[in-house]
């Protein structure tokens, strides 16, 4: 094969399936959307008493608009880590509930909705002080909050702000 047949292969055995799983999904990117409007919505010239108010309003109004397993799921964590761990801020975050300290996202809440997962997720970064030896679980899998799952959110939640 010459150098030219080389370079003019038909490339037409990609599929359509190749094509969806290229780049983001329309979730991801509208979550991306959501959150430069948050980064736009903070830039804004406001005192911080009252950056912080309207953030926990915006976490308050986004819990609502949820469908109703991610609705009960979402006020019942807001709920446990408001009243474990107050010295987290309330802000939206990809649009989803999220908890921070000094601005750095400590946790969030994602709804099974967001991404259409089988699950709601409450996860934790980098900043949260969770860190056990060389390994421990940085997202917890959320299908109802018993009493034992309320215990459990709130140790993690008063540990991550410790």
């Amino acid at each position: 094969m010459s150098k030219a047949d080389n370079t003019s292969r038909d490339t037409s055995h990609n599929t359509a399936d190749d094509a969806a799983h290229e780049g983001f999904t329309p979730e991801e990117r509208a979550a991306m959307k959501e959150h430069a409007q948050e980064l736009k919505k903070a830039s804004r010239r406001r005192s911080r008493a009252e950056k912080e108010a309207e953030a926990a309003a915006d976490v308050v109004a986004k819990i609502a608009e949820m469908p109703e397993a991610d609705r009960v799921l979402a006020e019942r964590v807001h709920a446990i880590v408001t009243a474990n761990a107050p010295t987290l801020a309330p802000k939206l975050w990809y649009g989803m509930p999220a908890y921070a300290l000094d601005g750095k996202v400590v946790c969030f809440f994602q709804g099974a909705s967001k991404f259409k997962t089988r699950y709601a997720t409450l996860g934790f970064s980098d900043v949260a002080a969770l860190d056990e030896g060389a390994m421990w679980p940085a997202a917890y899998a959320l299908t109802e909050v018993n009493a034992e799952v309320e215990a459990r959110i709130a140790e993690l939640v008063r540990r991550a702000v410790s």
